[in-house]
């Protein structure tokens, strides 16, 4: 009782004056008045919204979300504006931008990469203020967003290299390369707002389509120290940035059917909702990332230490904010008293705090109705049969909730359908492996799932039905998004699409060619263009 008494105590003092906080984290209000719209910051004078913190600071009227700065408010004339200079910069494939060399893409992108990390401390500063991210997610997202881009300037460059030759077959000389699609709005997440977004729109990018980029809600200020990179290092019109409400602006820029890609990473209902408004659905490419509900198995057979500690990684990395989270534990009943137990004691001795407290693992919630969301969950599930077992459960102070280990939750609870994207780690006892394939068969989700153990035929029989039902297995190993070489997509409402560093490059581009009748006189023809470097298209030269 004495340690839950110290850490209600932390929990009730975590949000402190604003002079304890050291100065290098300490915060002075951006009040955004720009956006970017056809290679230009143009200045905004209307309305605006107030971004606050999921940080609270202590003030007359007691604890109050730190206020962080506004931005523009914009409506559905500006949103049109943006979508005309995309349009614009694109010319139907004519545009500076789709028609420049791959080698001059790169160079752009290197130039954007360059500038980008000029940025790096606002930018981390400003994820830990804005969404709660701890400093070091907060820089891990960073650099890996950087080593990203990188890895897909090189990806881009081997695509080129196997693209510069030609093909004969039948009496047909060809050269097939890729190109570019169009205009793409691209919308993302709140919980990695800077990677997530960055892995659709860079390979989007520099596959030569223009962007609509709409912010996301939380973590919108994070990109406003990137504007001016985006603004220097490529053509005006290539990338557009969209503020306001999405039902207010989004709306009308899919039922103009000039999008010709929508690179959505949020909720499956919202997709389907932005694909119906476009009025030629033939003529529009989706790459989606959507809602998951990844459940980890805990055989019987499982080393329970190493199922304990990914569990907790893969259940509660950033407060259980991943769509990549481990959201619901089967384990089987011979292992579950124990399981659960070492679970508990390993979730209690999570440290509280603010994003850059040294060691933190648990930080404030950055939707304002998440604590409410969550608290309904948990009386849901206690109300159907279920407990709260570990120490400060679900313990809650403003924006900041404890992690609950919830057992054992069952088909009646929404912590057992319910993707609760928070820190609650909900525990299903089974007896049959049959069971959890069950679920996952019934599941309108396919993303992950986790198999915890060390027999070497029952893994096996699991693999097989499982490859068939979501799009990644892991073993004994809590699911994840990376390494970002490896494909990530899902079944069923989870995902459409493949991405990778590779497969986004695909995703964001068709297979195009230049095909003759393979005569001497059109081997000349071709030759010569080649010689002369008149196409960029038809080409034979490397990218190094």
């Amino acid at each position: 009782m004495e340690n839950s008494n110290e850490s209600t105590k932390a929990i009730d003092n975590l949000f402190v004056e604003e002079s304890q906080i050291p100065d290098q984290y300490k915060i002075t209000p951006i009040h955004q008045r720009e956006y970017l719209l056809n290679g230009q910051l143009v200045k905004w004078e209307g309305d605006v919204t107030e971004i606050f913190s999921p940080v609270f600071i202590p003030g007359p009227g007691g604890l109050e979300r730190k206020l962080l700065g506004s931005i523009p408010h914009t409506s559905s004339r500006e949103a049109m504006e943006s979508l005309d200079a995309a349009v614009a910069a694109y010319n139907d494939g004519q545009g500076e931008w789709p028609t420049m060399s791959v080698e001059d893409r790169i160079g752009c992108m290197q130039k954007f990469v360059y500038l980008m990390i000029q940025q790096r401390e606002a930018v981390i500063k400003l994820l830990m203020w804005e969404i709660g991210k701890s400093l070091p997610d907060s820089t891990k997202e960073f650099d890996r967003t950087v080593d990203y881009i990188n890895a897909t300037i090189d990806a881009l460059k081997d695509l080129d290299r196997q693209s510069s030759r030609f093909e004969e077959a039948e009496g047909i000389l060809a050269q097939v390369r890729r190109s570019s699609l169009g205009v793409v709005l691209s919308m993302g997440p709140f919980n990695y707002p800077l990677n997530e977004i960055f892995t659709t729109l860079i390979p989007a990018l520099i596959m030569g389509n223009t962007i609509l980029f709409k912010l996301p809600k939380h973590g919108v200020l994070a990109h406003y120290p990137l504007l001016n990179a985006f603004r220097e290092a490529f053509p005006p019109g290539t990338v557009n940035t969209l503020y306001g409400r999405g039902a207010e602006i989004i709306s009308p820029l899919m039922e103009s059917g000039k999008v010709n890609v929508l690179a959505f990473i949020g909720s499956s209902k919202v997709a389907n909702g932005l694909k119906k408004l476009h009025p030629k659905a033939n003529r529009l490419r989706s790459i989606l990332s959507l809602d998951a509900k990844n459940a980890a198995i805990v055989t019987k057979h499982a080393d329970l230490d190493v199922a304990v500690n990914e569990c907790l990684l893969g259940s509660l990395s950033f407060n259980g904010q991943r769509c990549t989270a481990l959201k619901l534990i089967f384990v089987q009943r011979e292992a579950a008293d124990e399981f659960v137990e070492k679970l508990s004691r390993a979730v209690s001795q999570l440290k509280p705090g603010l994003p850059w407290d040294k060691d933190v693992k648990i930080t404030p919630l950055p939707e304002l109705d998440k604590p409410e969301y969550l608290k309904a969950c948990l009386e849901d599930a206690q109300a159907n049969g279920a407990k709260i077992i570990n120490e400060n459960g679900g313990y809650t102070n403003n924006s900041f909730v404890f992690p609950s280990v919830v057992y054992p939750v069952n088909d009646k609870m929404k912590l057992y359908h319910e993707e609760q994207f928070g820190p609650i780690i909900p525990v299903v006892v089974f007896d049959s492996i049959d069971e959890p394939i069950q679920y996952q068969i019934n599941a309108s989700h396919g993303m992950q799932v986790s198999i915890f153990s060390e027999d070497a035929k029952e893994v096996a029989s699991l693999i097989d039905p499982f490859v068939n039902l979501v799009s990644r297995v892991n073993i004994n190993c809590q699911s994840q998004r990376g390494p970002d070489v490896f494909p990530f997509t899902g079944r069923k409402d989870s995902a459409e699409g493949t991405l990778s560093i590779s497969d986004a490059l695909r995703s964001f581009s068709i297979r195009s060619l230049v095909a003759t009748k393979a005569t001497d006189a059109n081997k000349n023809l071709f030759n010569s263009i080649v010689r002369d470097h008149d196409s960029n298209f038809l080409s034979t030269d490397y990218i190094f």
